[in-house]
């Protein structure tokens, strides 16, 4: 049997759940071979997928090349007004979205699914509203006959690979509703586990009234529909959010918008409230399954406090509460698929084999419809040379490491090339700025965890580490979208 990433390739399935991708002007059913997804959470057939081609992409990176005019040819204004049709429809949908991303990414609807398909909403409406005042500038000039200003255009054709963690938010937050906004056409490639979304999140673009075009949607492999869309010379501009691995060797030669992986530290100082910073802390670990980029990945602790913050975040852990995505008292869903389990059951491993302790959980969660369920888990006497710390894990699995002093706890940080988010709680305002300014990443959260994010806010990875190159976040992915031109008028003749 052929598989992809786990999933079962499959010939010519019939009915309801057979979703479609999205070239030019057209719903195409693709070659004749599908994905079949089925829910993490029971196993259940979800729906099955085309699995696009190299010819596909090229396919949409010319329709997309061909719609350009008709999205960089609409004012700021008329895109303005599209995205908040978008917005519309997506919040008309809201409910309908988050069943979808239940079933397919696993997620539980109440706690989880539904917020998500709200941040989409926002997506849209903040960069509409973003568009119409981002402004460039009129520049002093040293001739008094000349007069310089500056102005924005769009890129031309981005193209778009997204993951599986959060397939309806990110990519309309991150990529979908500023490239709209910012006058772009776009070839997307979703993941493949959670590509029914995506053909849901194109069918509200279509219905708002997003030219034919202009979003493109193939579905199909990263290495090969993927890379068609990333190293063909008719897309003139990259985005990916995914894997460190798979972001060192995209898109050479093109401008790159590039949020890669992160294995955020939590700083935990003597004088914090050990209360907040358990609570939070866990939070930051357990939402989404621990499968964001931002998740609480590794605790450093100092150690006059050390004891009395494992107990609770244990006590934290213990409240998760795992089961039926659509219960209302389900707060964790399962991880969405195989390949990333495994990564998980490794790191653990590893850890154990290092003389790690396991306080609470330490694995696959029994009783369960699927073996994708993992417990809440919590490790101390963890090494600093383990992957736990060193790479990111993606899972709810959170090391607790002890330190001395700070010299000592910015040695454990650093053991790892990532550079993503981090946490710092202290109740001394010295103490946050100087951890705040010291921490080679992108994000510094205080007194919050690591995850915590607001759309307009920017984001992204810190020179030299292995996190993404550029922002994202409101105004900023605007800016990252648009190309800056200049213009010098010599007004004496």
């Amino acid at each position: 049997m052929k598989t992809i990433k786990g999933l079962k390739v499959t010939t010519a399935p019939s009915g309801a759940l057979v979703s479609r991708m999205r070239i030019g002007g057209r719903w195409e059913e693709g070659s004749g071979e599908f994905l079949e997804i089925t829910s993490p959470a029971t196993g259940a057939v979800v729906g099955f997928v085309p699995l696009g081609t190299r010819a596909d992409a090229q396919r949409a990176i010319a329709a997309a090349q061909a719609a350009k005019p008709k999205i960089a040819g609409l004012s700021v204004w008329e895109r303005s007004k599209l995205c908040f049709a978008v917005a519309d429809v997506i919040e008309g949908r809201k409910e309908a979205l988050a069943r979808t991303l239940s079933l397919e990414q696993g997620k539980p609807y109440h706690a989880e699914a539904l917020g998500e398909a709200g941040a989409a909403v926002a997506a849209f409406r903040n960069a509409g509203e973003q568009i119409k005042w981002l402004e460039t500038a009129c520049f002093p000039v040293e001739d008094r006959n000349k007069r310089a200003f500056s102005f924005l255009q769009p890129k031309g054709v981005f193209g778009i690979v997204t993951p599986w963690n959060f397939p309806l938010a990110l990519p309309s937050i991150y990529y979908l509703a500023p490239g709209l906004a910012t006058g772009n056409a776009m070839v997307w490639v979703p993941a493949p586990t959670t590509s029914i979304i995506a053909e849901k999140l194109m069918e509200c673009l279509i219905e708002a009234g997003v030219p034919d075009g202009v979003v493109n949607l193939v579905t199909g492999d990263g290495p090969e529909v993927g890379d068609e869309v990333v190293s063909n010379p008719g897309t003139d501009a990259i985005a990916f959010t995914g894997s460190s691995e798979t972001g060192r060797i995209i898109g050479a030669g093109k401008p790159l918008m590039v949020e890669l992986g992160g294995n955020g530290p939590t700083i935990v100082l003597t004088d914090a409230d050990l209360d907040t910073a358990a609570a939070r802390a866990a939070a930051g670990c357990f939402a989404n399954a621990g499968q964001i980029c931002t998740s609480t990945e590794r605790i450093l602790v100092a150690d006059a406090v050390h004891d009395a913050f494992v107990e609770k975040l244990v006590a934290a852990a213990r409240a998760v509460r795992m089961g039926d995505p659509f219960d209302p008292a389900t707060t964790m869903g399962p991880l969405n698929n195989e390949p990333n389990a495994q990564k998980v059951d490794a790191h653990l491993a590893d850890a154990r084999q290092r003389g790690a302790s396991i306080l609470f959980g330490g694995g696959r969660a029994e009783g369960l419809a699927t073996r994708l369920h993992y417990q809440p888990t919590v490790i101390a006497d963890l090494s600093p040379d383990s992957l736990l710390n060193v790479e990111e894990t993606f899972g709810p699995v959170v090391p607790v490491l002890r330190f001395r002093d700070e010299e000592e706890a910015h040695r454990i940080v650093a053991k790892s090339r990532l550079g993503l988010s981090a946490a710092v709680f202290t109740q001394t305002i010295r103490h946050a700025f100087r951890w705040a300014e010291a921490l080679k990443v992108g994000i510094v959260n205080v007194n919050e965890m690591s995850p915590y994010w607001e759309t307009h806010i920017p984001a992204g990875g810190a020179a030299g580490t292995a996190s993404g190159i550029g922002r994202t976040g409101g105004r900023h992915t605007l800016l990252e979208m648009s190309d800056l031109k200049t213009v010098t008028i010599d007004i004496s003749r």
